[in-house]
């Protein structure tokens, strides 16, 4: 093979775009600002259809205001390595939509015959009759496409924050919000409405409500939706026994961000018997809540068919592989003095967290980690930094007796990985309890076993 066809194939290698894998907690993704998130089961695989904000700039989008100019799609067949597909559409692939709008807002996505169906909405191009936003439907052979849009919005639909349900008897229903939450018949073709819309009668009449999410359980039909009840929004819902209603209101899914996001919508699914809710809040973005991360935990159903409510964690869902590096920051509870989270680069926050030590006895415990291929061999690594004579036990499950490792870290001002003998060698999964032993400062990134 000649030396110019070797570099031909090199350069083309280049442009090949692989998909990239993701190790997070909460939020999911960490490495670009996510929101809206509509998650789905298809063979077994979770994908989540999220919105993507980015930062307005001079000539593209409103400074100060929502900005996405395309969406992602995301994967996991363990709820905790999430693999990013790249973009599957762009809001200039789009014949009716503005092709600088940067409108592409909350989506969703269905399967049905052996296709999927992507909806989503955006801002309708020129100053017609349907100026303003409309949804539209593109179409794939798989989950994360590639994706052809349709040439025109669907007919008869005006609004934003599409959500597809398909009952057991194989009607699919469309619902959206503008103003009120509407919904439709869709008919076979899954791209024409197939009734008139319809506004979806008790559900809350004061206060913004948007992002409706409509799932069924046990013959109940749940209409869950963002709601501003006070200042800012919190997740309610409301049941029925037809998919249009009439609904009844029930309560709230999840109170308020107790971090101020303005801004939260949602999606919930079943998964080998447990259900979970992905949502959004900022925590890559603390300061500017138009640039969200989402997340998920799990939802639980009291006895009578009730949804309790959820409390928002930094730990997620999933059980993270020995092997991976294990967030600490992402902890599942943490003691009340002498540990604290903090960003590693507030300059670049995609970098993440880092849990800092600073008191004797200090603690963090991390829930869910599996230890069963774990090699004899393996050692502890930490990524840390810390002041000389820092000593760190790490014990599984109770943060008694023997623990896993007891490392003392060498003095460093900057990141240092080093690899530590374990103490004590375990199979299974097990929670991590990671306690300093001497007060002396130290930082850690993440520690794994390899």
């Amino acid at each position: 093979m000649s030396k110019y066809l070797l570099t031909a194939l090199a350069a083309l290698s280049a442009l090949i775009l692989l998909p990239t894998v993701i190790a997070a907690q909460n939020p999911l993704i960490t490495d670009q600002y996510t929101a809206d998130p509509s998650a789905r089961v298809f063979n077994g695989r979770v994908y989540i259809y999220p919105s993507h904000d980015i930062k307005a700039q001079p000539g593209k989008g409103r400074p100060g205001w929502f900005c996405m100019e395309d969406y992602h799609v995301f994967s996991s067949a363990d709820m905790t390595q999430w693999t990013d597909h790249g973009v599957i559409l762009n809001q200039t692939q789009v014949p009716w939509a503005d092709p600088a709008g940067y409108a592409m807002w909350a989506p969703d996505c269905v399967a049905r015959n052996g296709k999927y169906y992507f909806y989503f909405p955006a801002t309708v191009k020129g100053d017609g009759p349907r100026k303003g936003f409309g949804i539209g439907v593109a179409v794939a052979d798989q989950p994360y496409g590639p994706f052809k849009p349709q040439a025109e919005a669907i007919k008869g639909v005006h609004g934003i924050d599409p959500n597809v349900f398909i009952d057991k008897d194989g009607q699919a229903y469309l619902y959206w919000s503008q103003g009120n939450i509407y919904g439709a018949k869709l008919k076979e073709n899954m791209l024409e409405l197939d009734s008139e819309p319809k506004i979806l009668s008790a559900l809350p009449e004061k206060g913004l409500k948007e992002g409706p999410y409509l799932f069924e359980r046990k013959g109940v039909y749940y209409m869950t939706y963002p709601h501003v009840e006070n200042k800012i929004e919190r997740l309610e819902y409301a049941t029925a026994t037809d998919p249009l209603g009439p609904f009844t209101i029930k309560g709230v899914i999840m109170d308020e961000s107790p971090n101020g996001c303005w801004t939260v919508h949602h999606s919930i699914i079943l998964l080998k018997d447990q259900w979970y809710l992905f949502y959004h809040d900022k925590d890559l973005s603390p300061n500017f809540d138009k640039n969200r991360s989402i997340r998920a935990d799990s939802l639980f159903f009291n006895a009578d068919g009730t949804i309790r409510k959820v409390t928002p964690t930094l730990r997620g869902v999933g059980i993270t592989q020995a092997s991976a590096h294990i967030q600490l920051d992402r902890y599942s509870a943490i003691s009340p003095q002498g540990t604290n989270v903090q960003f590693i680069d507030t300059a670049d926050r995609f970098k993440g967290w880092k849990v800092a030590f600073d008191q004797k006895g200090a603690w963090v415990r991390y829930n869910k980690v599996d230890l069963s291929k774990t090699p004899s061999s393996a050692k502890l690594t930490i990524n840390a930094i810390a002041a000389d004579g820092a000593v760190i036990s790490i014990y599984a499950d109770k943060p008694i007796g023997q623990p896993i490792a007891r490392v003392k870290l060498s003095g460093s001002s900057n990141w240092k990985v080093r690899e530590h003998a374990l103490t004590k060698k375990l199979k299974g999964v097990h929670d991590l309890f990671v306690m300093s032993d001497t007060g002396t400062p130290v930082q850690i990134d993440w520690i794994s076993f390899k």
